[in-house]
């Protein structure tokens, strides 16, 4: 098993990024209780370097919740709401007639997505034409306007919301663009307990404020320790062969996924998974990646990866009854 070398110059970033994991979780846990797995997963997307999905009922704090975290990392935070009526140049920006110096000239007025941290809130309420100039952003880390590129600056991350509740009115994304998240966390309702606490915490005193505890350049220096993380051969097998496995119609499916599965997940997903699986090991003290850690992400990364088909809707199986019947199946 192959394990990461703590004697060459990564040893002090290895120690910074585990104990910071738990000031961080103290920070947040000032305005957010509970949704510890949520909290773990937006960490892993932003230690990889990856985009993250969150798909959650109104009001259970998806906004709050990032906006937070790009207050830990001290990160410049831009909110877009998205509306059907949302222009491609509303968020990239356009070119606006400026005198200067008694010279008129077109400058480029840059738009709410030059920022490290976008929330993109309720993603699939906007049109493809808008989605597809975000998907431009999230690929190439970059903005085309009047023929021109401009580099957005790094770290660069967005996180979307999705609200399953209503979708009237709605626009799918498309599976290229779902495919560009690492994640898609679902963000459920709190336990009593914890909704008890919130209720009482929020009613009776105002939030406490965030302390920045990392700038962008610690987290660039997170994410090429993610991709120094070493794996084992047979630990990444298993993330691919995980991935196969999701696909119908091919040698390595099972039975079960040949009848509820209309497409599956492609390279990506096992990308996802093994960078996935390193960030996880490295936050949770790890000195190797392990077969636990690719099952664990399994369902963050497979459930928008996995198209299902009429027959699975029409016998009531769920991508998430499919993702847990996998996992048994195909073990390491």
């Amino acid at each position: 098993m192959q394990q990461l070398d703590l004697e060459n110059d990564d040893a002090q970033l290895v120690e910074q990024l585990q104990t910071g994991r738990t000031h961080i979780e103290r920070e947040l846990a000032k305005v957010i209780v509970g949704q510890k797995p949520v909290i773990e997963q937006l960490l892993i997307c932003l230690f990889s370097g990856t985009h993250c999905l969150i798909t959650g009922a109104p009001g259970l704090a998806k906004t709050l919740l990032v906006r937070s975290v790009a207050q830990v990392f001290h990160l410049d935070f831009q909110r877009i709401q998205f509306t059907p009526d949302l222009m491609p140049a509303d968020i990239t920006g356009t070119e606006i007639l400026a005198e200067v110096e008694g010279r008129r000239s077109l400058q480029f007025l840059r738009g709410p997505i030059f920022a490290n941290v976008i929330l993109a809130d309720e993603i699939n309420r906007t049109p493809p034409k808008t989605q597809s100039a975000l998907l431009e952003a999230m690929q190439e880390h970059q903005v085309t306007a009047a023929g021109k590129r401009y580099p957005l600056p790094e770290p660069f991350f967005v996180l979307a919301t999705q609200n399953p509740i209503e979708m009237e009115g709605t626009y799918p994304l498309p599976e290229a663009q779902l495919d560009r998240f690492m994640f898609n966390v679902l963000i459920d309702y709190l336990p009593y307990k914890d909704e008890l606490q919130v209720v009482l915490e929020t009613t009776s005193r105002t939030p406490q404020k965030i302390e920045p505890l990392f700038r962008g350049e610690d987290i660039l220096r997170f994410q090429g320790l993610v991709r120094r993380m070493p794996i084992a051969e047979e630990v990444a097998g298993y993330a691919v062969r995980l991935a196969a496995a999701t696909r119908a119609g091919r040698e390595q499916a099972p039975d079960f996924i040949n009848q509820w599965v209309t497409w599956g997940a492609g390279l990506r997903g096992a990308q996802m998974l093994v960078l996935g699986a390193k960030a996880r090991a490295l936050i949770n003290g790890q000195s190797h990646v392990r077969h636990e850690d690719i099952r664990a992400l399994a369902a963050p990364v497979f459930r928008h990866r996995i198209l299902m088909s009429y027959k699975a809707e029409a016998e009531g199986v769920t991508v998430e009854d499919c993702i847990a019947r996998l996992l048994e199946e195909v073990r390491p």
